[in-house]
């Protein structure tokens, strides 16, 4: 067992180097030696993977992903945390970390080398903020998401049409990628514990959608404008936030075989896809 899944040595290891950690940043270090190697095994990493991380705080998941692949990328926003990981992972020739803030980093000159599989126990703050990201703009150069998040993300990621889990981030994600919910982790395997339970999500970007560029940009405002309403029948929310006249919205969706009396919580993925497929033949511009 590597130091690094021990408490008693992470803490040790903070405490020499003045560490206190923030919980702005979401920092509850994984400390389990049978769920790092359980992330690893989800991600299938083969010889030739090229892996990107974010937040490798001291280092005990980059360490497992240095051994199983090619070379590994790790993104760190604690400058703090640098020599630690200098240290801990000084004996692996096969990584590179950056200090930068993940959110602020354009990818496709992170993936130059080739597409990558992003392998992560992401901070809580910042998990959807970047999953958005990610599967909206950078999805050509990302084989295989696999990330710990907090449970309640893992759900929502997961969640079927009707459910109260259903939301922006369950139609957005699975629209741009096949989502599945690996495996839950409890709150004991953390240092220190986080307040909550995680899952490790694996999510898989699709190399083709449903809609071309410029409808995507109709779809994510019409999901967007649905969920912020999600009690409101579609016809009402897409009046609402598009200032278009109700009738000719509904004669649209007649034409298009929607029912826009429905709640936009009760719509499947494809059914959002021909809802943004209509507003764009009909219109061209959303205003």
């Amino acid at each position: 067992m590597s130091n690094l899944s021990k408490p008693a040595y992470v803490s040790a290891l903070l405490a020499r180097y003045g560490i206190r950690l923030k919980k702005r940043w979401g920092q509850n270090f994984l400390v389990d030696e049978n769920i790092l190697q359980k992330i690893v095994a989800t991600a299938e990493l083969q010889p030739h993977d090229l892996v990107l991380e974010v937040g490798p705080g001291i280092g005990a998941l980059t360490e497992k992903l240095a051994q199983a692949a090619a070379h590994v990328t790790s993104l760190e926003i604690d400058e703090r945390l640098l020599p630690v990981l200098k240290e801990t992972l000084a004996a692996n020739v096969n990584i590179d970390i950056i200090h930068q803030d993940a959110l602020k980093v354009d990818y496709r000159q992170l993936c130059a080398a080739g597409p990558v599989k992003i392998v992560a126990n992401l901070p809580y703050n910042a998990a959807t903020p970047l999953l958005y990201l990610w599967l909206k703009e950078y999805r050509s150069c990302i084989k295989l998401l696999v990330c710990m998040v907090q449970k309640e993300v893992a759900q929502r990621l997961a969640a079927v049409p009707g459910g109260k889990d259903y939301g922006t981030l369950s139609v957005i994600c699975q629209y741009a990628a096949e989502v599945e919910l690996a495996f839950e982790v409890p709150r004991t395997v953390f240092f220190p514990r986080p307040e909550v339970a995680s899952a490790v999500v694996k999510i898989k970007p699709k190399r083709q959608t449903l809609l071309s560029p410029p409808v995507e940009t109709y779809f994510y405002q019409i999901v967007e404008a649905v969920f912020a309403q999600r009690r409101k029948t579609i016809l009402n929310t897409l009046h609402a936030a598009f200032g278009r006249d109700k009738a000719q919205i509904a004669a649209w969706g007649e034409e298009a075989e929607l029912d826009l009396s429905r709640r936009g919580e009760t719509l499947t993925v494809e059914e959002f896809a021909r809802l943004a497929e209509m507003f764009y033949n009909k219109t061209n511009v959303v205003k």
